[in-house]
């Protein structure tokens, strides 16, 4: 088996930003509120030309350049989302034309807020048997367009945005090390989109009922979450024969603040190192980890030889975790 590490990365959130300001305008809330319940202060929103696909793709075209390597020489693109373009053809296929990935299979991969760190397990596999070379793995999602922006349970918490990272071989000893996923469909109904899919199709009584929307049982998402986090990453830490002690930087799927804190209160893992970037951006589901690697390998705050564990929870319900050594 080949290790498979990551060689690039590169992100991408739209200029417009919505502050909690802007959101009390329109719904019934304060920023004391949402940043007391949530520590999200803004988020960045996609404008209405603007698609999934479009992110995703400046995204890779920043990871490509990051890691040096072309377009052309991509054996396979992966992309995470819940919001793509379309039902069909997939996003990934978009990204690919976009992009001049030409030799490249394109897919994507439903795994919600898991996404990027499902998509990345994934991915390395194919580069680990030695079947392809360049794999590239996107998480990127268009959240608000799925939000009832009457609804401050949930319009609060969502932006926009993309991360993309370039897998290839790697030395012994670096890359990724272990992974750890699961789901448990029994919670599927907690977190998801009602309408839009063969169990209800589009019809006037959905899109008037708002069915289109993100619907959260946001207290037994947060139980979830809590509980799941620091299971995951420990699971994933024994596969290696590593310990929590040995992480030099954990990056958490930004949806919570409060679930961030309670999962570094059982892991007990000091502040600095954990990657924390919420306030900036709220939860931008499969995008948010991958664009918080890119801030952390950018800014050199993860240097070669550092462990790094990257935890993502969400819809399904999944969650899963990657080890990996830069």
């Amino acid at each position: 088996m080949k290790p498979a590490g990551i060689i690039g990365t590169g992100s991408y959130v739209p200029d417009s930003i919505m502050t909690n300001a802007c959101l009390v305008e329109t719904v019934p809330t304060s920023d004391e509120w949402i940043v007391s319940r949530t520590g999200i202060k803004a988020r960045h929103i996609a404008g209405q030309d603007v698609a999934t696909s479009d992110m995703a793709a400046i995204a890779a075209q920043r990871s490509l350049e990051n890691a040096g390597v072309k377009a052309a020489d991509l054996d396979m693109i992966i992309v995470a989302t819940y919001t793509p373009d379309t039902l069909l053809p997939s996003t990934a296929a978009f990204v690919q034309h976009k992009i001049a990935a030409s030799r490249a299979v394109a897919l994507d991969l439903g795994a919600g807020c898991a996404g990027f760190v499902c998509a990345l397990a994934t991915g390395a596999q194919f580069i680990m048997t030695g079947m392809y070379r360049n794999v590239m793995v996107i998480g990127a999602d268009a959240c608000s367009r799925f939000l009832d922006w009457t609804d401050r349970n949930t319009c609060v918490l969502f932006g926009d945005g993309a991360g993309a990272v370039v897998l290839a071989p790697v030395f012994e000893g670096r890359g990724i090390l272990a992974s750890h996923l699961g789901s448990d469909g029994s919670g599927a109904g907690l977190l998801g989109i009602p309408a839009g899919g063969s169990r209800m199709p589009a019809s006037e009584y959905t899109v008037q009922n708002k069915l289109h929307c993100i619907r959260m049982n946001g207290k037994e998402v947060f139980k979830f979450a809590v509980k799941i986090i620091p299971e995951s990453v420990e699971a994933a830490l024994n596969r290696c024969h590593l310990r929590t002690n040995d992480i030099d930087l954990l990056i958490p799927h930004q949806a919570n603040l409060r679930i961030i804190q309670a999962a570094m209160e059982t892991l007990a893992l000091p502040p600095e190192r954990v990657l924390i970037n919420l306030e900036h951006y709220g939860n931008t589901s499969a995008a948010s980890i991958p664009i918080a690697l890119d801030e952390a390998f950018r800014s050199r705050r993860v240097g070669n030889g550092d462990v790094v564990a990257l935890v993502g929870f969400g819809a399904g319900l999944t969650w899963g975790t990657v080890i990996l050594r830069k």
